[in-house]
């Protein structure tokens, strides 16, 4: 069935430059990496928890800390769009993680938005950039990633995120660079009802305002909560596998993504992280199919609602749109 989903054009707004490592850039940054080494400590199936799968990712930034590896890096998971057919993604990122050799904040932006660039223009698919805060930063930080945003006005940098464990990090040091961002018309979502329950995605929708949750799925506690994302319009943007490698939930089978897909909520399919994950969004729809019956109506309609929340402009979504319905309705 993968084989078949390969053809299905996707759009995928959830998915982190630091959690897609594969095996092919790792050596070209660093050669003597074995494969047995690269399953071990890059690979976070093992997880027990998202602290378990955020380790693995903290690993493969010790790779991301210089012009040329981040480039290897945008190439390569370009590659990874290719393979699965995307025509559209969002790639989020937290530039202050990358400053360990010596590059600032800003240059860290200016790379990957420039190689972005180049890439989606050689490969012909659309990348919007997502500029990340983390849970565990302090006011400064966070308002330091917000700030970033009034150095650029390259039409790639387009949202502004909240990532990383939500359990044990309130909201209180993000508000301000919430705000900020929203002052200055950038579109935000932020990570909620992952490590933690439906009071907090109601917390982050009060609080911070996003226009959409990455994750969100344990909205499916609270039927109000479900009830006001709904009528809010507010897209999940939904990683099935991730959610299982962190112990969401036990398995594909007690996945809400199906209950909450009936219930009408707006949601996407995601990898969150393809080589954390260990999958990829050919992975991702066979899954879906063998354990929910998805199938060409689905799939569209959870396509058609990922380019109609993205950051994107009336002009991309309009394309999309185009491509999506040339294919599905055919």
């Amino acid at each position: 069935m993968i084989n078949e989903f390969k053809k299905f054009p996707k759009v995928e707004l959830h998915v982190h430059l630091d959690c897609c490592l594969s095996f092919d850039a790792l050596k070209k940054i660093s050669p003597e990496i074995s494969l047995s080494t690269y399953k071990e400590k890059f690979i976070g199936t093992g997880s027990n928890s998202l602290k378990d799968y955020i380790k693995c990712a903290d690993i493969a930034l010790e790779y991301m800390q210089t012009k040329q590896q981040l480039e290897i890096v945008v190439e390569d998971l370009f590659n990874q769009f290719k393979s699965d057919n995307i025509i559209y993604a969002e790639v989020r990122f937290a530039p202050l993680l990358h400053l360990k050799k010596g590059l600032s904040a800003e240059e860290v932006v200016k790379i990957v938005s420039e190689k972005t660039f180049i890439e989606s223009k050689k490969s012909g698919i659309e990348v919007g950039l997502i500029l990340c805060t983390l849970r565990h930063f302090n006011k400064k930080e966070s308002l330091r990633t917000a700030e970033l945003f009034n150095s650029f006005s390259n039409k790639n940098i387009v949202g502004f995120d909240l990532a990383a464990d939500e359990a044990g990090y309130p909201l209180d040091n993000h508000l301000k660079a919430f705000q900020i961002a929203r002052n200055n018309n950038v579109l935000c979502t932020a990570h909620a009802g992952e490590a933690l329950g439906s009071q907090s995605v109601l917390d982050t929708l009060q609080h911070l305002k996003p226009q959409r949750i990455g994750h969100g799925v344990r909205c499916i506690e609270s039927d109000e909560l479900m009830e006001k994302i709904k009528k809010e319009n507010i897209h999940l943007e939904i990683c099935v596998t991730s959610n299982i490698v962190t112990k969401v939930f036990n398995n594909a089978k007690d996945h809400p993504i199906d209950k909450l897909y009936k219930y009408g909520i707006s949601l996407s399919v995601n990898t969150d992280g393809r080589t954390i994950s260990d999958t990829d969004m050919n992975k991702e729809y066979s899954l879906l199919n063998q354990y929910f019956n998805w199938n060409k109506k689905e799939f569209f309609e959870s396509n058609i609602n990922a380019i109609n929340a993205s950051f994107s402009s009336n002009e991309v979504k309009e394309r999309i749109i185009f491509k999506l319905h040339n294919y599905y309705l055919k």
